[in-house]
């Protein structure tokens, strides 16, 4: 394998090398200047994003999963994205039945602790996929800075020999994952303001990354109504507020409509706002969404159609 000293990640930055003998102010200044550096290094990696989106979102229309696996920051950033979508989007998450699921290699406690030589095992990553009866139906996305973790090798080997979709996401170019991967998502964010302290820019980039692969998809299967949150899971007080808004903005109605509407419609707020947009019960606005699987305006369209 690869020397880890020979890796783009583990490079020493020159720009940085004197960073202990400078004050607060210039340390920030110094990081932020090499922030700048990680959109550009997203950008040349979108093509390959969309894809991976476009996969999930098929994934998602045959009742697959999209997955993310990964060790340390790269595995934490796969398990953050997923938790994310079922307050934003109102899916379930988290194995082994969740639509979208993270693994990080060692379990739950890897997420607070170490846990020695858990990424070294490609047979770990074999065995997290199993656990979850993997199908042809999933999207798997490896991800790691390096681009050459064992256990995230091991996953997409396996994801690969099921016939399921794979994604690379690392932050090295012609990385091992990436031969993998049915679409490999390369960010080559350069050297770490700390050497090898892939938390940085590394970390930024695959964030930015998953951030975009799960809302696009999620944008694909008609989880939103222009850019409002449509499918928002009303957990608390300001989502509650939150879903009266947006229902109020797509509907086109006051607030005492929008809570209304919410009300009638269980508190689902896609169903709320085919309802105010078409003035239907909320057993029509449910077929209505179930016509158009899921998505608002096809609903709309279906509806007028029929009128």
């Amino acid at each position: 394998m690869e020397k880890l000293s020979a890796l783009t990640t583990e490079t020493r930055n020159p720009a940085t090398d004197g960073i202990d003998l400078l004050p607060a102010a210039d340390i920030v200044r110094l990081m932020n200047g090499e922030d700048r550096r990680v959109p550009e290094a997203v950008e040349t990696a979108l093509p390959a994003v969309a894809r991976i989106a476009e996969a999930a979102a098929s994934s998602f229309a045959r009742g697959g999963r999209l997955i993310y696996m990964g060790a340390g920051t790269s595995g934490r950033l796969g398990v953050l994205d997923a938790a994310e979508c079922r307050p934003t989007f109102g899916v379930p998450v988290g194995p082994p039945d969740g639509m979208v699921i993270g693994l990080i290699a060692g379990g739950e406690s890897a997420m607070f602790n170490a846990v020695e030589g858990a990424e070294d095992s490609p047979e770990l990553g074999q065995s997290d996929l199993e656990a979850l009866n993997l199908t042809e139906r999933d999207t798997v996305v490896g991800v790691a800075a390096s681009g050459r973790t064992p256990y995230v090798i091991g996953g997409l080997t396996y994801a690969r020999s099921v016939g399921a979709f794979t994604g690379a996401v690392s932050c090295t170019a012609g990385a091992k994952i990436s031969a993998l991967a049915d679409a490999a998502a390369e960010a080559v964010t350069g050297p770490e303001v700390l050497t090898g302290s892939t938390r940085l820019k590394a970390g930024s980039a695959q964030k930015m990354i998953l951030n975009m692969i799960s809302t696009a998809a999620f944008i694909l299967s008609g989880k939103t109504f222009g850019n409002l949150m449509a499918d928002v899971q009303i957990t608390n007080e300001k989502l509650a507020d939150r879903a009266r808004r947006i229902v109020m903005t797509a509907a086109g109605c006051g607030e005492e409509e929008a809570a209304a509407l919410l009300e009638a419609s269980g508190n689902r707020t896609k169903t709320a706002v085919v309802m105010g947009l078409c003035s239907v019960d909320r057993e029509t606005a449910e077929n209505l969404l179930a016509a158009s699987s899921g998505h608002i305006r096809r609903a709309v369209r279906i509806y007028s159609g029929d009128k």
